[in-house]
């Protein structure tokens, strides 16, 4: 799973690709209008069975689509409730957000699924979507051909990469913004930097 993914206004619901038996979307998020908290079953939420109030749903729980659904070259394997993951194009930062079961917090290192990260983390950062993986408030960001942690990644921050070429070798350099806004517009803040040399095999 290498290919580019489509931005938000270009997703479209593959044929075929229904949610079943899938609930793991009603865990892993919160819910502002029901004021569910996110890694909690939603209380409207019949596991592997579906919602009790599917007619009258919330409108974030409406809108949402996962990755699985909209991206024909997601397999079957990467269905959530085979994966324990839900993987989305975040609306406010572009980045593909992998969202895993806290029941499961590994299950983003396990094979074939660690590998396929890494292959849409090379496919797509030059799009300006990052990887980066959330379990709970704890990111870790996917690189070609490296893991970096994060730490706890707040809703209103905001991760950037960009790969400087240097005399030893090529260069990723993360940031951590604090998203402020202000009476002109929003304002990014410096939160933290890193820097991580590119791995000869990636």
């Amino acid at each position: 799973m290498t290919a580019a993914v489509a931005g938000l206004s270009e997703a479209q619901i593959v044929p075929g690709r229904e949610c079943g038996s899938c609930t793991l979307c009603c865990k892993v998020y919160n819910v502002v209008e029901l004021g569910k908290a996110a890694g909690k079953w939603c209380s409207h939420c019949k596991p592997g069975r579906g919602c009790t109030i599917h007619d009258n749903l919330p409108d974030e729980c409406a809108a949402f689509n996962c990755l699985w659904k909209t991206m024909p070259s997601m397999s079957m394997q990467w269905k959530p409730d085979q994966s324990k993951m839900v993987l989305t194009l975040h609306p406010g930062t572009n980045n593909i957000h992998v969202v895993v079961d806290p029941g499961l917090p590994s299950a983003w290192t396990r094979e074939p699924y660690h590998g396929q990260l890494r292959g849409l983390s090379k496919a797509n950062m030059a799009k300006g979507h990052l990887v980066v993986v959330l379990v709970n408030e704890q990111a870790t960001l996917i690189l070609p051909d490296q893991d970096v942690p994060l730490g706890v990644l707040k809703p209103e921050q905001a991760v950037s990469v960009t790969l400087e070429a240097g005399p030893n070798g090529s260069v990723y350099d993360v940031k951590i913004f604090n998203r402020r806004t202000t009476a002109d517009g929003q304002t990014l803040d410096l939160a933290a930097a890193s820097r991580h040399p590119v791995r000869s095999a990636a």
